[in-house]
């Protein structure tokens, strides 16, 4: 039994669809309200934050995959993803599961310094602190070998359906929409932004490679890296129409974020967008060398057809 918790959010629903198109068709869904996406999926409904929900959720399984999200509230993920994190850990090391982690960046410096799987936790903000520290927990965990696990790190999103990041619904989706894109802080940086089903596909086949465990990845992004003007521009080859867009200064989220929450909780990411973002993802290449990565003209296409 392979199992996703936190199965119905964009990188849980891409990593189920390969699972089952390359692996098994043995899964168990897991979240509060759960939903099939093959016909054979087991659904479990569960609180991750409950301690006999997660046991429940989590019994019989082989593998537990962690793509739990949580709104971007600083006070909600300090009180919940530690408690998740422990009740994840504690049922996995009980039924000897092995683990696997959707991790993020947030604890990383807000630096132009290209960032490794060896980069250290530099957290720039409460969101950051919070990751940094459910990072730390499983580490502490893998290396004392309470539990078998390995931890996929991921940069920011883009990508098709229901995917959530600041570029999609401040550049591509407002393109779609035939609206004038918005750009956070500078659209001469560039970007490393990891296309959702990439990342599904790359955490299915860690999560099964068995000499992958014990270790961080950093999963694939396409290494010509573009600006955000890069990307409107391939957007309006895809498009064939002009596009332009207006570059929302700092001044503009420091100000909004007095009033308006979720510019006010984004504030701590702003630092990587006013220099190039550089997520090195060669250990990945070297090691699963045929992985086919999407390009951002691709992406770009399949978002904006």
């Amino acid at each position: 039994m392979h199992t996703v918790l936190g199965a119905n959010g964009p990188i849980g629903e891409e990593l189920t669809r390969e699972l089952y198109r390359g692996f098994t068709h043995d899964i168990r869904l897991v979240s509060r309200n759960p939903r099939k996406i093959h016909d054979s999926d087991q659904l479990v409904t569960a609180d991750l934050s409950d301690p006999e929900a997660t046991d429940r959720a989590v019994e019989g399984s082989e593998v537990a995959y962690v793509t739990v999200g949580l709104p971007m509230d600083s006070a909600l993920w300090e009180r919940q993803f530690p408690t998740m994190m422990r009740n994840v850990i504690d049922a996995c090391a009980k039924y000897g599961t092995k683990l696997v982690f959707f991790d993020n960046t947030y604890m990383y410096p807000g630096t132009t310094t290209p960032r490794t799987e060896a980069t250290n936790f530099e957290p720039n903000g409460r969101k950051g602190r919070v990751r940094a520290g459910i990072a730390t927990t499983l580490l502490d965990a893998m290396r004392t070998g309470r539990v078998e696990a390995v931890i996929c790190r991921a940069p920011e999103f883009y990508g098709p359906g229901k995917t959530k990041s600041l570029t999609n619904s401040l550049v591509f989706d407002r393109i779609k929409a035939g609206k004038r894109p918005l750009v956070p802080v500078s659209a001469q940086t560039l970007r490393s932004l990891i296309w959702t089903p990439d990342a599904g596909r790359a955490m299915a086949l860690i999560g099964n490679t068995p000499d992958a465990y014990g270790e961080t990845w950093h999963l694939p992004v396409d290494q010509h890296r573009l600006t955000y003007a890069g990307l409107v521009q391939v957007a309006e080859e895809v498009t064939g129409r002009r596009i332009r867009y207006t570059v929302l200064p700092l001044a503009f989220f420091h100000l909004g974020g007095r009033f308006v929450g979720p510019l006010g909780e984004v504030q701590e990411l702003l630092p990587r967008y006013r220099g190039d973002n550089i997520f090195d993802t060669s250990k990945f290449a070297t090691r699963f060398p045929d992985f086919a990565v999407t390009s951002y003209r691709e992406g770009i296409t399949e978002i904006l057809r």
